[in-house]
């Protein structure tokens, strides 16, 4: 038998290593970012075609290379970092395993001009395949600038599992924001198809910060600061104020490089705790800096997941900077402990306490309830206590300060999105059909016309049914009528606009302007009246009819922030993905009271969809308690 196991030929070998660095356009930018991060230059220039596909070329002007390392360079393992295994614990540079440019060369169509400042003359080499073509003198200026052409034209598979150039494009923005976030003292800047869209002009990093997320964050800013032995963390969070329904602008940073640690995101979630709701998500630009020995960078392929030698070190270190920041800035509710005058001159502070009193106080039911041992505070069943407060409170309405403003279940809609809640009580089971999917209620279970409904917890709604009762979830319930209102009109039915008296502008950052442009379409059929106003512009003359004026800059960045973090199991089109995160956005919430015409509304309106048993998600949207198990439930 003839042997069967050979070592596999460097270009297929390339091409699988670049399987696990090069996933797509942006990972190829990351990659030649950091390399002239690493070759010392005040100044990196990107420049992209058709979001990468085409072209992606990076200038910069640092020490480049010799002709032999310029070679060198495109060989697997080849780097100038590491000489002994101690060298991969103490790294501070961002490239060192010498895989990136050799993935590159595997799959694309690459040029290289290099000159170092002592020489006359660079170095000019193109390659495809892993293959030198050319390699010659040329002259150039000093530095390097890498062109890489028609990504994956050797690998037709990967080249079609490519998204559309908006969907690349916007990939690409979030990667050169991470580095440039990292290096204000660097100048970058980003061109797409000949315009210009980034310029980040060298500064200090609150500078960088605004210039990447956006001058209106800039009096919404908490600087943090916090010099340790063990290390340093530095930055900014935002203001309670800042956080969104999404996850949106969250960046970390050890050592300068870009991470992703839900461990770390945990501390900063636990430093904002009661200072914004649970569902939502602060603001933050943390940078860690400590020994390099302390953490292993090598444990992911694009070296965005790291691991620390003591984890809850860090953890505890990263809560309280950001804990002490906002109380520094009086973000976070203080205790004033300075005494009252006036308390001061009570008796019992003033006169001394007397074996009378003493023996008095000792004898009551109260503080002989209270020093019990061994048991909870213990309450006397024949004593009264009387409570005009609490009685008032019983019987009053609380919401009457906001029945004004009722007109409609429209005039209710947030324009954030909440988590839904599903109700946990194995016990109750919504309608279920022979097959043991969901059954369409309308044959089986009806509410009752007419009769008087109830809200409970502001959130669920209690009708009679002829079959016993049912508790709706509002906001379940009102997110399936949207979703299937919305379906129809993306589906072709389109939703009939209402004209804004003043147009409102909206600037948006870059990665937002593509996602914008790529939903015009779509938003147009839902009723939304958005036109493109100049470089990340837009002018938005109209909304859909009911919706309420004058927070509409706020619906659609919102609206963008959802669509963005939409998550499912399921991959969906970039319309049904539309739909779903309006449903969510629009739908009422939990919290909100309705009067009886608002709750019979949602109910008509829920038991006239296709589908009214269950969320666009999978989550029921009322439970039914039959007769026979509520007798059950009291021994009938």
């Amino acid at each position: 038998m003839p042997d069967i196991i050979h070592l596999l030929p460097d270009n297929i070998a390339n091409q699988i290593a670049a399987g696990e660095v090069i996933q797509r356009p942006a990972s190829a930018v990351k990659e030649l970012l950091e390399n002239a991060v690493d070759a010392g230059a005040t100044e990196i220039r990107l420049l992209v075609t058709e979001a990468g596909k085409s072209l992606i070329q990076v200038i910069d002007n640092g020490k480049g290379m010799s002709e032999t390392d310029a070679r060198m360079a495109f060989e697997r393992h080849a780097t100038s970092k590491i000489r002994n295994i101690d060298d991969l614990f103490h790294i501070r540079t961002m490239g060192f395993r010498g895989e990136a440019l050799a993935s590159i060369a595997a799959v694309a169509q690459v040029e290289l001009k290099t000159r170092k400042a002592e020489e006359e003359l660079g170095t000019f080499l193109e390659i495809a395949n892993s293959q030198v073509l050319r390699q010659e003198p040329i002259a150039c200026r000093q530095g390097s600038n890498l062109s890489m052409k028609n990504l994956f034209f050797n690998v037709p598979a990967r080249r079609n599992f490519l998204k559309s150039n908006a969907a690349e494009m916007r990939h690409i923005l979030d990667e050169f924001i991470r580095v440039a976030l990292a290096f204000p003292e660097i100048l970058f800047s980003l061109s797409s198809n000949g315009q210009e869209m980034m310029h980040f002009e060298k500064g200090s990093l609150k500078q960088r910060v605004l210039q990447a997320l956006g001058n209106h964050y800039n009096a919404k800013l908490v600087s943090v600061q916090e010099n340790m032995d063990y290390l340093n963390i530095y930055g900014f969070v935002g203001k309670p104020e800042t956080a969104k329904k999404t996850r949106g602008d969250q960046y970390f940073f050890v050592n300068s490089r870009f991470i992703r640690s839900a461990y770390l995101n945990h501390a900063v979630m636990n430093a904002y705790q009661e200072m914004i709701p649970r569902e939502n998500f602060p603001l933050y630009c943390l940078f860690i800096d400590l020994d390099p020995s302390q953490i292993d960078i090598n444990v992911h392929p694009t070296k965005q997941e790291i691991k620390f030698e003591d984890e809850k070190i860090v953890y505890a270190f990263v809560q309280a900077a950001v804990k002490h920041a906002l109380a520094q800035f009086s973000i976070t509710p203080t205790l004033d402990f300075d005494l009252d005058p006036s308390i001061q001159s009570l008796d019992a502070v003033t006169k001394p306490l007397t074996e009378e009193k003493k023996a008095a106080v000792t004898t009551t039911s109260l503080y002989q309830t209270f020093t019990k041992k061994n048991q909870a505070h213990f309450i006397d069943p024949n004593q009264t206590v009387k409570n005009d407060t609490a009685k008032q409170a019983k019987t009053g309405d609380p919401e009457a300060h906001d029945r004004g403003n009722f007109v409609s279940l429209k005039d209710h809609l947030e324009a954030r999105a909440a988590n839904d809640k599903t109700p946990e009580d194995t016990a109750f089971q919504y309608v279920l059909g022979e097959t043991g999917k969901p059954a369409n209620p309308v044959h089986k279970t009806l509410p009752v016309e007419d009769a008087a409904l109830s809200q409970m917890l502001n959130t669920y709604i209690i009708t009679p049914t002829n079959r016993g009762l049912m508790m709706i979830n509002q906001q379940a319930a009102h997110e399936r009528v949207l979703y299937e209102h919305y379906s129809a009109a993306a589906a072709g039915k389109s939703l009939p606009s209402q004209q804004s008296l003043f147009p409102v502008t909206l600037q948006l950052a870059a990665q937002d302007a593509i996602l914008l442009t790529e939903l015009l379409k779509d938003l147009h059929s839902l009723g939304y009246g958005i036109e493109p106003f100049g470089k990340d512009s837009f002018i938005l003359q109209g909304v859909p009819a009911g919706m309420s004026q004058g927070h509409e800059k706020a619906v659609v960045e919102e609206l963008l922030e959802q669509f963005k973090n939409f998550s499912s199991e399921v991959k969906f089109s970039k319309r049904e993905k539309l739909v779903r995160s309006l449903a969510r956005r629009d739908a009422v919430k939990t919290g909100i009271s309705l009067d009886q015409k608002e709750m019979r509304g949602l109910i008509t309106d829920l038991f006239e969809c296709a589908q009214p048993n269950i969320t666009p998600g999978g989550d029921p949207t009322y439970i039914e308690f039959r007769r026979d198990y509520l007798e059950k439930l009291f021994s009938r």
